[in-house]
This record gives C-alpha cells, sequence and structure tokens, in this order.
C-alpha cells in the first residue's frame, strides 16, 4: 500500500455504493447492518457485484489502480450480535470482494480491497461520538475480524469527532494491516466537532505507535475542505477525498427525498484541483456519485 501511494499521482477510489441501492426498487437494506448482508443473497450480490464491476472498468480503462471497500461500515460487533447474523460477516464481506477481484484478469493486481468500519454511532452527531477508550474497545471485534479477512488495509470513514478517530487508530494500529483515517467534515473544513482537520491528523499521528498510511475526508462536497485556507502542512497528511455529489449541508442531504447532485464537471474540477494543486492522490466519490463522476476524474 505505502509503494502505492508512493508510485502514482492519481488512484482511483470507488463512487457510492449505498445510495444507489437504497434507491434500487429491487433491494432491501437492513435497517441495522444497511448492505452488509447482502452478500448472503442472490439478487444483492448481484447488485453490489454489479456496482463494484463498474467502478472497477472505469479505473482498469483508464490504468489506474483502484481501491474498493467491503460492504462493512455497520458490521460492528453490537449490530452483528442483535440481528443474529453471521458472526463471520465481515470475513464474508471481503472475500467477496476477493472474488470479485479474481475474476479481473491481469487488472487484478492494481486493485487493493480495504475493510470498512464506521463510527458507533450517528455520523453527523459529533456529541454522540465514543471516548478514545471506548472506541478503541468497541471496534476492536470488526477491526480483527477484517484483518483475519485478507483485506489489503483497513479504512475508518465518515468520523465526525477526534476522539473516537483516535481509539479507532489505536484499535487499528494492533492489528498490523495498513490503515486510514476518513473525517466527515463541515463546509468550514473542520471536523464536525469543530477539530481542525490539521490539528486531528497531528493528534492521531503524535497518539499511534504506528501511523495511518494517510488520512481523508468523505460524505462532503469537495469545496468544504477549504484547501486554500488549509495550513500546507495538511496535505503532507491528507490523501484522498471522497466526496459528496451535492454542496448541501448533511442534514439537508438526510432528508431529502430525491437525489441531490451538483453539476458532474463542476464537482470533478475541484477534486481535480485537490489533486493537481495539493497532492491529494486518492479521489473517489461518496453520496450521489456515480460511473460519471469517476469517469470524469479519469
Amino acid at each position: 500500500m505505502q509503494q502505492l501511494l508512493k508510485d502514482n499521482n492519481l488512484i482511483l477510489m470507488e463512487a457510492a455504493i449505498v445510495e444507489p441501492l437504497r434507491r434500487s426498487a429491487d433491494i432491501q437494506l437492513h435497517p441495522r447492518l444497511v448492505n452488509a448482508p447482502l452478500i448472503y443473497e442472490k439478487s444483492g450480490r448481484a447488485a453490489l457485484a454489479g456496482l463494484y464491476q463498474r467502478y472497477m472498468d472505469i479505473a482498469a480503462a483508464a490504468q489506474k489502480p483502484f481501491l474498493m471497500c467491503a460492504p462493512t461500515w455497520r458490521a460492528n460487533r453490537e449490530r452483528v450480535t442483535e440481528t443474529g447474523i453471521k458472526t463471520s460477516i465481515n470475513i464474508d464481506a471481503v472475500h467477496f470482494l476477493q472474488e470479485l477481484r479474481e475474476r479481473q484478469g491481469a487488472e487484478k493486481s492494481n486493485i487493493r480491497i480495504g475493510g470498512l468500519i464506521g463510527c458507533k454511532n450517528d455520523c453527523y452527531k459529533p456529541e454522540e461520538a465514543l471516548s478514545a477508550a471506548e472506541a478503541e474497545e468497541f471496534h476492536a471485534w470488526q477491526i480483527d475480524q477484517l484483518a483475519q479477512s485478507g483485506a489489503d488495509f483497513i479504512i475508518a470513514e465518515t468520523l465526525p469527532a477526534i476522539a473516537e478517530a483516535l481509539g479507532v487508530a489505536k484499535a487499528i494500529e494492533h492489528s498490523g494491516l495498513p490503515y486510514f483515517i476518513s473525517f466527515v467534515i463541515m463546509r468550514n473544513g473542520c471536523l464536525l466537532d469543530g477539530t481542525s482537520l490539521e490539528k486531528a491528523t497531528r493528534m492521531i499521528d503524535a497518539n499511534s505507535g504506528r501511523q495511518p498510511l494517510g488520512f481523508m475526508v468523505n460524505c462532503a462536497y469537495p469545496g468544504f475542505l477549504c484547501a486554500e485556507k488549509q495550513p500546507p502542512e495538511l496535505f503532507n497528511r491528507l490523501v484522498g477525498c471522497l466526496a459528496n455529489a451535492s454542496s448541501l449541508d448533511h442534514c439537508d442531504l438526510d432528508n431529502a427525498e430525491e437525489l441531490q447532485v451538483e453539476n458532474v464537471s463542476e464537482w470533478g474540477d475541484l477534486m481535480l484541483e485537490l489533486n493537481r494543486s495539493y497532492g491529494v492522490k486518492i479521489l473517489g466519490g461518496c453520496c450521489g456519485t456515480g460511473e460519471e463522476h469517476l469517469q470524469y476524474l479519469v
């Protein structure tokens, strides 16, 4: 993973996975585990495979490395236990992606698979975030499962508060796998708890025996990063952006009945500016994005 980052100026990551599934008339997402249980259903597997395949095809045609994440964002021990689903769901989800990768022929060597985790509670409510000690204990089970799965890396996404992020980083550190920490941010470029990105990355680096490969932001419009106002040293550690297609705030997006998107070229030009002017290497999409967004980037 370190060599991949070193050798490439642009690494493509997946666009939205959950949202297109939610808007599909043929797919029913789980109320607690979201898209994870789809790997056990014939139609669910087909829908997931179709999304990942279309994104992989774009990267392959452009001869760019591709990162994809297992559908395990909400598959923590608490939720898995209360739903009574197979306790191997994290491992099975990574194996599902590994099977997809094996079908890619010569391109499979350019694909890396991540084990995905999220915060315990609402990712838009930093007041619900765990303390560092609570987070280290709470997330350890899922991280251990993902470490057993053969994933190439672990990524914690949509973290709204520095306290839980610190605990997550410490728990992943023990797994031995390379990892990324990704924050959800406000339109002023800070975490939802008000911590600046530069301070958040510095705190995690300083308190980690094994530092993250890098940091990312996700689930926010690319303009929210306010790159031109950030300290230049931030971009020594900020390596990725998985951006929403809409410039609406999270509360407005969360309550929107219709899909909210800005012009693809407007979104894409902001993303490419992050890459060209600030060295942000990993670009992908979050809510509202799809094939056309990744195609624009490549």
